[in-house]
Formats: structure tokens, sequence, C-alpha cells
């Protein structure tokens, strides 16, 4: 997990130190290795506000004693509970953003960070999302569940007397259900984010002439092109670009 030579926090180039850095955390699968980077890097080559991201590294939680939940057979990646570590990861203050590694940042991410409003526990793409695929990535078995989705990029208000109700103890033992539907709180407590920041690439839509359906965070939730089967995704020349410019500039910073 090389970031080539893309630092967080105030290191990185954009803010400065009088800024606290922006917690970020991205689940992490060693079978999508360079879509974490290209995500990253994404996100840090937009930003106008510093940075503190960290990768959600499941064989890492299970070292530290944090995370022995068995994989169950429909979970499609490594951080399909431990994404819901970041309040407990971020010591429960502030805000942090939870994000699947499958993300392409087109915007800046301060423009979502103005969102966060400190009356709720959480904020997230309130999509109402079927897929009729039954595989997705490399294989993986394609589920559908009520608010299928809106884990997958969440504001978290770590702070929130909610969210200290997610313990390694609950993450570990709760139900799938429990957890992905934010079933731990209110539905007043759950705010809602326009769609283009977690933009389905397959579901969503861009309509002509409207610019606030133009994604500002492309999620290739069926698969991108670091996977053969999806190398012609919609939107897929994007990340592709995106990747070859993190790859040099990645070598750049290696010699």
């Amino acid at each position: 997990m090389s970031v080539g030579g893309i630092e967080n926090g105030n290191r990185n180039g954009i803010g400065n130190g009088d800024v606290k850095p922006f917690k970020v955390f991205i689940g992490y699968d060693p079978r999508e290795d360079l879509a974490y980077e290209v995500c990253r890097y994404s996100m840090i080559k937009r930003s106008s506000i510093p940075l503190e991201i960290h990768p959600i590294v499941q064989s890492e939680l299970r070292q530290k004693g944090l995370y022995w939940r068995e994989r169950g057979k429909l979970e499609s990646t490594e951080f399909s509970f431990s994404r819901f570590f970041t309040p407990h990861l971020a010591d429960y203050e502030g805000w942090a953003m939870f994000v699947d590694c499958d993300f392409l940042y087109l915007d800046d991410i301060k423009k979502l960070v103005d969102l966060a409003d400190d009356k709720y526990a959480v904020m997230c793409v309130h999509h109402d999302y079927a897929p009729k695929e039954t595989t997705k990535m490399d294989g993986a078995v394609q589920t559908v569940y009520p608010r299928k989705n809106w884990s997958s990029m969440v504001l978290y208000n770590c702070g929130h007397p909610k969210n200290k109700i997610l313990t390694p103890q609950v993450v570990n033992t709760e139900t799938g259900a429990f957890l992905h539907r934010f079933q731990w709180l209110n539905d007043d407590e759950i705010g809602t984010i326009p769609f283009v920041w977690n933009f389905l690439v397959g579901h969503n839509k861009v309509v002509e002439g409207d610019d606030s359906t133009h994604p500002k965070a492309i999620h290739y939730t069926l698969g991108g092109p670091w996977f053969d089967q999806w190398k012609d995704v919609e939107f897929g020349d994007l990340w592709v670009n995106e990747s070859e410019e993190y790859t040099k500039f990645a070598l750049k910073k290696a010699d």
C-alpha cells in the first residue's frame, strides 16, 4: 500500500498546520489494492483541506485483537463489516468518513465535508438500489437488501452518543441487517447527502443540461476496470486515466 509520495495530513501539500486534518477511512481489500491507491490519490489531488487517510485493513485489526468475526459467504470484500469500526478508529471524536475503495473522486472533498450537520449521527446517500445482476466484481455473489449501498460512503458524527454503540464487540457480533441498515439509529438521525457523492455506475444517470446530476464521486459498485471483466464499464475511462496518472506520479516519486 504505497501512495507514491502523496502523504497524509498536513504533509500532503494541501491546507496548513492550523487546520486539523479531516479523517478518512478507506476500506481495503488485497484484491483491490490499485483501486484503493487510485481512490486515495483522486481524493487527495482534488482536496483543498488537509486529510488524514487510513486504510481499514482486516488483517491488522485481527492482529490487534479488534476483529475476530468469521468471514461469511456473502461478504464480497474484507471490509464488509470492518467499515463500522470508523467511529472507534476515530476515537469517537469529531467527524470522519468511511468510503469503499472502488470510488473515484472528481471534486473537492471539502464540499462534501461542508455538508456535515451535527444534528445527525451519520449522513449518507439514501439510495433505492436493487441490482438485477447475480454476481459482481470478480464473481462475488450479489445481494439485495433494504438500504443497500447506504453504508458504502458515510459521514460519521463520531462524537454522537448513538455512535458509541459501535464498539468492537457490536461490530463483531451484530447482524448484517443491524449494521448495514443503521439499526442502532432512529431514521431522523440519518442525514441525507446528494447522490452525486456516491454515484452508482449502472444505476444513477447524468441528466443532460442538469449540472446537479454530474458525479462528484463515482462508485464502481458492480466492478471497476481493475477487474478484467469490467474493463468496459461506464466511466471506466476516467478511472483508467486516473490510474495511469497515479502510476506515473508514484514512479516519479520513487526515483
